[in-house]
């Protein structure tokens, strides 16, 4: 079943889509705000798409349910990862694709960007689609299933263009989770253009301005 979704269209007849994954907890609705403050005037239209997560039990949070792409069991978030999960979220994301080719977007259009747990699943799932990605956005975030992605990694996007971006003070994925995350991919061959920024668990103006940068390389095609 398609993940309901919360949408914004920059202008009529977007060519280009970003899909945006929230953290745990929150939903697709969480930074919907962020869009007018991100866009440049001079980008093509933009969707931007913001899926909600499924309701589940979250072990870390005593089994309370709430949105989430998948389950923690520790805080080290890498023991016992909830892979099930995962994988259904991917899914999930490889359905958001599909549905922007089918609304006349190219997958070589199309951006991946994620918070925290979001950016787990855009990393996973970007990294493994078969048709090559215009980049991804991987905000205070960590990646998940390690020891399966040099063997399920794609050609096509061997070489996507990654945005990182981290807090130094963050307490929920900690700064060296990011690090770790970032230099395995860096020795896989992928280009991560990374950015620390003095904040917690959260994104910050500086953040705002560094993306749009970046985005700006990616949406010229």
């Amino acid at each position: 079943m398609a993940l309901p979704t919360v949408e914004t269209e920059t202008a009529p007849h977007p060519t280009h889509s970003v899909i945006w994954l929230h953290g745990l907890g929150a939903d697709g609705n969480d930074f919907a705000p962020i869009v007018p403050e991100l866009v440049a005037p001079s980008w093509p239209a933009l969707r931007f798409v913001f899926p909600h997560a499924p309701m589940r039990p979250v072990t870390v949070n005593g089994g309370i349910p709430m949105r989430a792409w998948y389950d923690i069991a520790g805080v080290d978030l890498i023991s016992r990862q909830d892979e099930s999960g995962m994988r259904a979220s991917i899914a999930s994301v490889e359905a958001l694709i599909a549905r922007e080719n089918e609304r006349g977007v190219p997958t070589g259009r199309i951006l991946l960007a994620g918070f925290s747990q979001g950016g787990a699943i855009a990393l996973s799932a970007g990294l493994r689609h078969a048709q090559r990605l215009a980049g991804i956005v991987a905000l205070s975030t960590y990646l998940p299933l390690q020891d399966s992605l040099a063997a399920e990694r794609t050609s096509a996007n061997a070489d996507v263009p990654v945005f990182w971006g981290h807090g130094t003070g963050d307490p929920i994925v900690a700064l060296s989770r990011g690090v770790a995350s970032r230099d395995l991919l860096q020795s896989l061959g992928y280009h991560v253009a990374w950015h620390t920024y003095p904040m917690p668990h959260s994104v910050c103006a500086e953040e705002v301005a560094d993306l749009r940068a970046w985005m700006t390389g990616r949406l010229s095609a």
